[in-house]
């Protein structure tokens, strides 16, 4: 199983030297599974970067595991070219609303004039939606776990696991407003034992002091979930559009150096980034 990052900021995509490294797209990882259909999590702006590696000749079949509803999780599915073929397929799995309508009936409403030139509908290809919860699914050889997680309205964590291997992803997660570090029941099964994390590391500490109610947590808590739970590989993820390339390697240094000495591994994602996640017995844990 490969992990391949294609869009790794939050809450809007950026643009200029500074973040060039790193890269400016939203939120958008695939993972590659021999044998499989595409698989991935979310449809940031980094999804037409993905599309761009996938069948344009009406034979693309996949599926996305949709975290959340807000844009930058989003914003990409109308510019997601294998569509843009008859015979296509994807199937997108999202959080159930609270308010009742489906998931397919919001992306409906959003993607249609005067807001988007076309409705989803004279999309050529088709597309699947599914209304989640906390539930465990197979796609392909692959097993899903989906759970509830804190943010801004309903949101889903994911647990995949193939080949006796496990990658979680938990691209927006909520610290408790306070700071303090505690994590619910939902999170911490999608979590224990998993062999790469990939986490929510928005802010600093001073940051998520003013802005403690946006949905998201510090890195230092990103840091204390996987060592709570006993991860092999924290990936930090869901970057700051206002954090530049600089500010990240310090950050990554930092982290890395101090978790390293408690058996953590740490990276800070950036876009094209593959991680390799062999079946278990085939290599060493990622």
């Amino acid at each position: 199983m490969q992990v391949v990052f294609h869009g790794v900021r939050g809450s809007t995509p950026c643009h200029g030297d500074e973040v060039a490294r790193y890269g400016g797209n939203t939120s958008c990882v695939s993972l590659r599974i021999p044998g499989e259909d595409p698989l991935f999590f979310d449809l940031g702006t980094g999804a037409r970067y993905l599309a761009r590696e996938l069948a344009h000749d009406g034979s693309f079949r996949g599926t996305c595991l949709l975290s959340h509803l807000h844009w930058d999780h989003t914003q990409g599915l109308p510019f997601f070219t294998p569509l843009l073929r008859e015979g296509s397929h994807l199937d997108i799995h999202a959080p159930a609303q609270e308010d009742g309508r489906s998931v397919g009936d919001i992306f409906s409403e959003v993607i249609r004039p005067p807001l988007f030139p076309i409705t989803l509908d004279q999309m050529p290809g088709s597309l699947g939606f599914h209304d989640t919860g906390d539930c465990t699914f197979a796609v392909g050889s692959a097993t899903v776990t989906a759970r509830l997680v804190p943010h801004i309205g309903p949101t889903l964590g994911y647990r995949v696991e193939w080949g006796g291997r496990s990658v979680v992803y938990l691209s927006d997660h909520q610290q408790p407003h306070d700071g303090s570090h505690a994590l619910t029941d939902g999170a911490r099964d999608l979590v224990s034992g998993a062999d790469v994390l990939i986490h929510d590391s928005q802010f600093t500490p001073h940051e998520f002091a003013s802005k403690s109610n946006w949905g998201h947590c510090t890195i230092d808590y990103a840091v204390w979930v996987a060592l709570e739970c006993g991860v092999g590989t924290l990936v930090l993820f869901h970057h700051d559009p206002g954090r530049a390339d600089n500010e990240l390697d310090a950050i990554a240094s930092r982290v890395a150096a101090e978790a390293g000495e408690r058996g953590l591994r740490v990276i800070a994602a950036y876009e094209g980034m593959t991680l390799d996640v062999p079946p278990l017995g085939a290599g060493a844990r990622p």
